[in-house]
């Protein structure tokens, strides 16, 4: 086991499979942010499993899980993967830093400049990263993002729609599960954390400071589960006041309304 400093990040390699050894001109990095979710990560390995894109690799952050066996079931699925990708990594911060840090990880670990996000208990659609990588190979967008589908313990389409700065103005409606560049990711300076959520909102915000643009596929590809434990429901709504001032302060622009 080895263990590394990135971003004054320290943490562990538990598992690195190598078949190719210079990132292919095509490959997508998928950066999957990993805690406590042993419950859910398999289905979320396997949805990446099943795309059809030819070039992956997977790079798995876990942001040092304690509650489950989380670690073990990855390595023991990518023990049974190893050789169907270019890379399969796993990677344990050695302390709890937070999603916006697990993010960072991934990037900074990352070979490819494409990378997509997703966090462990979600899923994605077989054509998602094939249909993101058409969009994003030319290199016109900095991301691009799909609608999705919300599943669990409710059942309803996503609110994506074009990007436009004026449409972030009221709030977030772009989810974090996207095909990032890396280069507009270390542009922006990464994922900022937040207390209580809405590191995705500043993320995007950050992009619109920075005149950069995404690219709107009209297509579920993408699957949100929601649940007790999720961002959706758990960190977010008793911080929200808290967070819309912090966002402000952030992005002066934003007519977040605060008074409620």
């Amino acid at each position: 086991m080895n263990t590394f400093t990135q971003r004054l990040v320290k943490f562990d390699i538990l598992f690195e499979k190598v078949n190719l050894v210079h990132s292919h001109k095509d490959a997508v990095t998928v950066a999957v942010s990993l805690f406590n979710y042993a419950n859910f990560v398999v289905e979320c390995l396997n949805s990446i499993l099943f795309q059809k894109h030819k070039h992956i690799e997977i790079i798995v952050v876990d942001d040092n899980s304690t509650k489950d066996n989380s670690t073990e079931v990855v390595k023991m699925w990518m023990e049974q993967h190893q050789d169907k990708f270019d890379r399969l990594t796993l990677l344990k911060h050695q302390t709890n830093q937070g999603l916006a840090e697990a993010r960072n990880t991934a990037f900074d670990y990352s070979r490819s400049d494409l990378v997509f996000v997703i966090d462990a208990d979600n899923m994605i659609y077989p054509r998602a990263l094939n249909r993101l990588f058409e969009v994003m190979q030319q290199r016109e967008f900095d991301a691009a993002y799909t609608q999705l589908e919300h599943f669990g313990d409710v059942t309803q389409l996503g609110h994506s729609e074009v990007w436009n700065k004026r449409h972030f103005i009221n709030g977030n409606y772009v989810d974090a599960m996207a095909l990032i560049s890396k280069r507009s990711w270390k542009h922006v300076g990464g994922y900022t954390h937040m207390e209580g959520g809405w590191e995705d909102y500043d993320f995007w915000c950050k992009f619109v400071d920075n005149g950069m643009t995404a690219a709107y596929i009209p297509e579920i590809l993408c699957r949100y589960r929601v649940h007790g434990t999720s961002m959706l429901r758990k960190d977010t709504a008793p911080a929200t006041k808290r967070l819309m001032i912090e966002m402000i302060m952030r992005h002066p622009w934003l007519k977040l309304d605060t008074n409620f």
